[in-house]
């Protein structure tokens, strides 16, 4: 059986379309298809319109990668990250690939299972193999403040929840002026003293919260009671909950996010005491759902989005004026919103 060169019997392999096929379709020179085909102003409407039907007819596509390298830009920027199952890493994304889009621009994801040297670097090395014009690491762990991660030199870089500003350009919510509000408005309600469950100890913003927390008590002079340490999880928080029941002189609590609140509640309910009549509760976050917890929490919102607009506007200016990253904190304000879970203290029924 005669094959043609496609390995299709009697077939023939497909010629890509060229630019030139579209010129002569059209009807107009091939500079007149480049500048239609990059976006290029200045071309008449009529003949935009004519060399998009000959596109569209022959089934025409742009080599965006020939022009990426003609042009030294891929429209593509790289996020590295550790995990995507805190809720602040995953809006965060969800918000970069949000903005990223209304500018032009794909995202390519890269998560790092251990955030050592080597791992971090071989995420920079595959990022620039993918060809990335820009990288925006997202580190909820603090490495990069002890300086045990360096980044390479030399790349278009934004790091999100570190404390590194003097040495990348850094784009972060306010974190401990979030849990100052939240502590201040607990003790602002009558509460003698505020009890709090954090976040991981390797945290860089459970660590912040936790220090804020403790300034405004010390501040105050107001007793410090110990923290009982959370990991994120409304599991955690459960637990924590559980132990500060048996606290008679416990009527309010600050948790470092809404899940670990959320654990607070129901040991509390198990445990035969009404939020926020016996013990208030705050959280951190105003995750979606924290309106219709029963009761509604009040909590400490964070602009995921604008720490996402920020993060995209940082890469694109080092990209267009081809700088490096400048040193730097771009700190994204909270705002607490309060609901019913918190009001001021009545006593505790035992």
């Amino acid at each position: 059986m005669e094959r043609g060169s496609s390995g299709v019997p009697g077939g023939r392999r497909k010629q890509r379309v060229s630019m030139a096929d579209v010129a002569q379709r059209a009807g107009v020179s091939s500079q007149t298809v480049s500048r239609v085909s990059n976006g290029y102003p200045g071309v008449i409407s009529s003949t935009r319109e004519q060399v998009l039907a000959a596109m569209r007819e022959l089934g025409y596509r742009p080599n965006s990668a020939a022009r990426a390298l003609r042009y030294g830009q891929f429209n593509t920027i790289g996020v590295i990250l550790f995990s995507l199952s805190s809720t602040g890493n995953s809006r965060t994304v969800e918000a970069i690939a949000t903005h990223a889009a209304a500018e032009g621009y794909a995202i390519t994801l890269i998560p790092i299972d251990v955030p050592t040297q080597d791992n971090v670097l071989g995420a920079f090395t595959r990022m620039g193999e993918l060809a990335v014009d820009a990288v925006i690491v997202i580190m909820e762990i603090h490495l990069l403040d002890t300086g045990t991660v360096q980044l390479p030199p030399g790349v278009h870089v934004v790091v999100v929840d570190s404390d590194a500003g003097d040495r990348y350009s850094v784009v972060d919510t306010d974190q401990a002026d979030g849990a100052r509000k939240a502590v201040s408005h607990l003790l602002d309600l009558g509460h003698r003293t505020v009890w709090h469950v954090t976040g991981p100890e390797t945290s860089f913003a459970g660590q912040r919260r936790t220090q804020a927390w403790r300034t405004v008590l010390e501040e105050a002079g107001r007793p410090v009671p110990p923290p009982l340490h959370g990991d994120w999880s409304a599991e955690s928080g459960y637990a924590a909950g559980l132990a500060l029941a048996e606290q008679p002189d416990c009527t309010a609590v600050f948790a470092s996010n809404d899940q670990m609140a959320l654990g607070l509640l129901r040991a509390f309910h198990e445990r035969g005491l009404t939020v926020p009549e016996d013990i208030s509760v705050v959280g951190f976050d105003d995750i979606p759902d924290a309106a219709f917890f029963v009761p509604p929490l009040t909590t400490v919102h964070q602009d995921f989005a604008e720490v996402g607009r920020r993060c995209v506007r940082g890469a694109l200016q080092q990209i267009r004026t081809r700088g490096g990253s400048q040193p730097g904190t771009d700190l994204v304000p909270t705002s607490l919103v309060v609901r019913h879970s918190t009001a001021a203290p009545a006593g505790r029924r035992m």
